[in-house]
């Protein structure tokens, strides 16, 4: 493993070709974003670039980056693999290849498993990374790049609300919107439109919190049964993880959602007195400090007591 600098980056990119850029599973707007953004750079620079298909990308971040996406049944031979915004190998899942040769990253909690890391723990979305590597690159960011990555910067930032938000987010953004991107229309489709059954879904599990620390704690439990019950789609429960902090007085907000095995995946988020990225590590995830992620193999109800004691030990 080699750390490298945004420099550095750029000249490993001009000195190869054929790039294969790949998403973490469940794919966020910041991961498909950022390598949508990557991908369009390459291109026009001449090299061959896709992205590799992710069929967990939603209906939302298709018009951003399904054009770079590889066709059906594409194989990875001897292609130049990137990551972006993946912390570890088990974020790809089952499409994981022989070596990762660029990873490009913004979780301090990376595992460091590329040939060559582009890590920034400061930066609150990768898209900020992406972006200074394409400025190093191209000089310059088409109005499509730049509407990539303010939607994998408003994103993971959750429209510039959440703790990870700082100067950095907000120049990135003032960059991106110098290079055109459309800031209204983003916000309009990624923060403020959602379905009528996305709205009854909510107002279920808030009606429904499972508290714990007097208050500081609050679990919501997303099953397939009750996203079922009210004819929601995958879309429309997608990114929920903020929900259970919004009420007064929480420091640590956790979503419990069923995958489709039957399992618990679990989204914590917290206020800055807790290290959630710590918790989720104690079951083989990460992510940040403010913003982590983890998942068990039990139903989803099984884990409230798990990721209770867990977080529990924190306030000791």
């Amino acid at each position: 493993m080699k750390q490298v600098t945004i420099r550095q980056t750029a000249d490993i990119l001009r000195t190869h070709n054929n790039y294969v850029i790949l998403t973490h599973r469940r794919p966020d707007g910041d991961t498909l974003g950022s390598s949508a953004a990557l991908c369009s750079a390459l291109r026009r620079m001449g090299k061959r670039a896709v992205l590799l298909r992710n069929g967990g990308a939603t209906e939302r971040y298709l018009p951003y980056c399904e054009r770079f996406f590889t066709r059906r049944g594409f194989q990875i031979t001897n292609e130049y693999i990137i990551t972006v915004d993946v912390a570890s190998l088990n974020m790809l899942g089952d499409r994981l290849p022989q070596r990762i040769d660029l990873a490009i990253d913004h979780h301090s909690s990376n595992t460091m498993f590329g040939e060559n890391v582009l890590l920034d723990g400061t930066a609150s979305a990768c898209g900020e990374i992406i972006l200074e590597v394409i400025k190093a690159l191209c000089g310059n960011v088409t109005q499509e790049e730049a509407n990539a990555l303010y939607v994998a910067l408003s994103t993971d930032t959750g429209c510039f609300q959440y703790g990870n938000t700082n100067a950095a987010s907000f120049r990135a953004a003032a960059q991106l919107c110098d290079y055109g991107a459309e800031i209204a229309k983003i916000n309009l489709a990624m923060f403020r439109t959602f379905s009528p059954a996305r709205i009854k879904v909510e107002a279920s599990l808030m009606s429904n919190l499972i508290t714990a620390q007097d208050g500081k704690v609050q679990v919501a439990v997303l099953t397939r049964e009750l996203i079922n019950s009210f004819g929601a789609t995958e879309e429309d429960v997608d990114d929920m993880a903020s929900l259970p902090g919004k009420v007064a007085g929480t420091q640590v907000g956790v979503l419990i959602k069923e995958n489709d095995k039957g399992f618990a995946k679990l989204s914590l988020r917290s206020t800055g007195e807790v290290n959630v990225s710590e918790i989720c590590a104690k079951f083989g995830g990460g992510g940040h400090a403010m913003a982590a992620g983890c998942e068990l193999e039990v139903a989803p109800m099984d884990a409230v007591p798990v990721i209770l004691e867990a977080i529990g030990e924190a306030y000791k």
